[in-house]
């Protein structure tokens, strides 16, 4: 049976520290799928549409990966695609609290669907995209840190 993991979030922008889970989570699943969310709680700087097309380039060739965009319950949307399993990304300490309310309700939903809790790799430890949206915003360098289709529509959007 394929394993498919969802890799849920805003992606507002998606960072090489979210493509940097992607590939290490390719080495547990047989599939990912990128699932870009609806949040209208959030203010995007970025269309869902854009956000979804440059996660599709940044994630081009990796392997098994699809991105689309979702809206409702997470645990719903994961049913429905098969999944077994959801990754979060744990930076620090301050996020956990927040990802263990988050898992352990998604657990009391749907049992049969684990979460998985992966560190980024140390070079993207404290990275964010509000962080990096700022430094854009700002016309700082965001070379490195996101991919650069991001770069591009950072430029675009703060000309």
């Amino acid at each position: 049976m394929k394993k498919i993991a969802i890799y849920p979030g805003t992606f507002d922008p998606i960072t090489n520290g979210h493509v940097d889970l992607i590939q290490r989570g390719l080495r547990i699943f047989d599939q990912i799928i990128v699932a870009v969310a609806m949040n209208p709680k959030k203010t995007s700087l970025f269309t869902v549409e854009e956000r979804v097309r440059m996660a599709e380039e940044a994630v081009k060739g990796l392997g098994d990966v699809k991105v689309e965009s979702f809206d409702g319950l997470l645990m719903d949307y994961a049913r429905e695609k098969g999944a077994t399993a959801i990754i979060r990304g744990l930076r620090a300490v301050s996020d956990f609290e927040y990802e263990l309310q988050m898992a352990l309700m998604n657990r009391r939903l749907d049992s049969e669907v684990e979460t998985v809790f992966m560190m980024p790799s140390e070079e993207y430890s404290y990275l964010t995209s509000s962080i990096v949206k700022e430094v854009a915003s700002l016309n700082g360098s965001v070379k490195g840190l996101v991919p650069e289709v991001v770069e591009k529509a950072f430029r675009k959007k703060f000309k």
